[in-house]
């Protein structure tokens, strides 16, 4: 592969985070509870989402941070629920003001704002009501857009109406990590995902009714699917678990409705799981006027999947430790994902395969031209820090989004529309279900004191700012 190393110069380089991930404060100034605070205050669990990295508090640390480190983007996602106690009815003003100066704080470093309206964590009491198969969650969610866009739309230039929505019924009825915890579920994701692409698409429209200074999108998480084999079989698995994963809800998103092929696979898999997908013609009304609006898609990529037939029953282990080799996922009518012995993981079983980052972005050009511009909203290496007499060289962080910076950069050289980078995370943060020893930060989160120290790679990230191209490691005084 030729080696690209410049970037344009309005490249923004980002460091990313999410509400629940980061703030701690779960208690505090009228917050009401999410999915997720019942599900990490159960008992036996392991850690709790307090206090976090703390950055509620310590937010104006973190931004001073970035400014000095050369990072001036930042996605941080808006806690429904801080807004909105009981996730509809009366507006929290301490919520209003945290995020007020939350963006202010932002701007006046040179950080701008990325901000997301959902990032996994639905209010408490939707959750319990059915949760995003519910379609009573679609007008809540458009009213809390709203206030939002009423609140912080004059700044805020960049918005983005769900984090991974893929995630949500993956791991939360496919997997078994996330709450509510079920698992195999193939029907109940697929018209979760459908139900939030209408919520995607009328905050889109809503938005862009009321002529905003900025744009919005949707964040996807786009896995790459390669086939195992060149066996018809394997190549079969891997269209399916590519339609379920990543065509359904790009179709929905870009295409204004959902292709013939793409839902004869995703047909196959309900048939073979005992499930119907329920839409209404609303629905794709909603979905067409959508498409012709959206301003950019926002992509997540950490790793590939490499797909094998699987005829048997579904099988599901889930590595949240660390404990390398461990992962099983195969699924009842689409596919197994297996480890390919050729390409690297990282602990927790994540292969680290770059060109599947590049072939992501090359099929967003080739299938879906509307997209207008692609921001790599997530990308990053969870990675067993050491704290070493103050430092932390995280060389394998460097080494992994090196090469995935080169093939974004190739891809753009290609013609591509990548206009910025954000890496997942800014600062240590808790790793849902992984909790806090998978670390991903550009700076080292000390959770006994809050302190936080600059890693290698937040080094390495500045100097990469400042000269506009991808750095040598040992270019890095460290």
């Amino acid at each position: 592969m030729a080696t690209f190393t410049k970037f344009p110069e309005d490249f923004i380089f980002g460091g990313a985070t999410a509400a629940y991930q980061v703030e701690g404060a779960t208690r505090e100034d009228g917050r009401g509870p999410c999915a997720w605070d019942d599900y990490m205050n159960r008992p036996g669990s392991r850690f709790t989402a307090d206090p976090a990295s703390d950055f509620y508090h310590k937010y104006k640390e973190d931004l001073q941070l970035s400014h000095d480190f050369g990072v001036n983007g930042i996605r941080i996602s808006i806690s429904w629920t801080r807004i909105l106690p009981e996730g509809k009815g009366a507006i929290n003003q301490a919520g209003i003001d945290y995020y007020n100066d939350l963006i202010n704080e932002c701007i006046k470093q040179g950080v701008e704002p990325f901000v997301t309206l959902h990032h996994f964590d639905t209010p408490l009491p939707f959750f319990n009501n059915g949760h995003w198969l519910n379609r009573d969650l679609i007008d809540y969610f458009v009213d809390y857009a709203k206030i939002c866009f009423e609140n912080f739309g004059d700044r805020v230039k960049k918005w983005a109406t769900f984090n991974e929505p893929w995630s949500i019924p993956q791991n939360g009825y496919i997997a078994g990590n996330f709450p509510p915890h079920k698992q195999f579920d193939m029907p109940s994701a697929i018209q979760m995902m459908h139900i939030m692409m209408v919520a995607h698409a009328k905050a889109v429209n809503l938005y862009k009714s009321m002529n905003l200074p900025g744009q919005i999108g949707i964040v996807h998480t786009l896995e790459g699917k390669v086939a195992m084999t060149d066996k018809p079989e394997d190549i079969h698995a891997r269209d399916l678990d590519d339609a379920m994963a990543n065509r359904f809800m790009l179709d929905a998103c870009f295409h204004g409705g959902y292709d013939d092929e793409t839902m004869a696979l995703i047909n196959e898999i309900l048939e073979k799981n005992d499930g119907k997908l329920v839409t209404y013609p609303e629905d794709f009304e909603e979905f067409k006027k959508a498409a012709e609006q959206i301003d950019f898609l926002g992509m997540n990529y950490y790793s590939s999947h490499f797909l094998q037939a699987h005829d048997g029953e579904s099988m599901i282990y889930n590595n949240s430790t660390g404990e390398k080799g461990t992962s099983v996922f195969a699924l009842k009518g689409v596919g197994a994902r297996v480890c390919n012995p050729e390409v690297p993981t990282t602990d927790w079983d994540w292969p680290i395969y770059p060109v599947g980052m590049y072939n992501q972005l090359k099929r967003i050009a080739r299938d879906y031209p509307n997209y207008k511009t692609i921001y790599i909203s997530e990308n990053g290496m969870g990675y067993k820090d050491d704290f070493i007499d103050g430092k932390i060289d995280d060389t394998p962080r460097i080494e992994y989004v090196t090469q995935h910076l080169e093939y974004i950069l190739k891809a753009v050289a290609e013609g591509v529309n990548v206009k910025g980078y954000y890496i997942w995370s800014l600062m240590d943060v808790l790793s849902w279900s992984n909790g806090y020893n998978k670390r991903y930060g550009l700076f080292y989160v000390d959770y006994n004191d809050q302190k936080r120290y600059p890693k290698k790679s937040a080094y390495w990230y500045k100097l990469m700012t400042e000269r506009k191209e991808i750095v040598p490691i040992e270019d890095v005084e460290y």
